[in-house]
């Protein structure tokens, strides 16, 4: 389990290294092991979805609500 804090706002995504959440985001769309506290929030995060996208983990509530955030009309998996 990650130190960091799930991210469920667009203020905190705003705030993310998006390199970094590219990267994170491969990594978890690839199926690999969670990273450790070596890498930043920023990767974590995308690591998250990631792994939502590849069909390793079903989004939990912080990604449910980032998304309606994003697009509050939006038909789709996240409701």
């Amino acid at each position: 389990m990650s130190e960091f804090t799930k991210v469920s706002t667009l203020a905190e995504v705003a705030m993310l290294d998006k390199d970094e959440m590219m990267l994170g985001y491969w990594h978890g769309f690839e199926g690999n092991d969670e990273p450790g506290s070596d890498k930043s929030k920023s990767f974590w995060h995308g690591y998250r979805n990631g792994r939502v996208d590849g069909g390793f983990a079903e989004p939990d509530l912080a990604q449910k609500q980032l998304a309606h955030e994003i697009n509050p009309r939006r038909e789709g998996a996240f409701h």
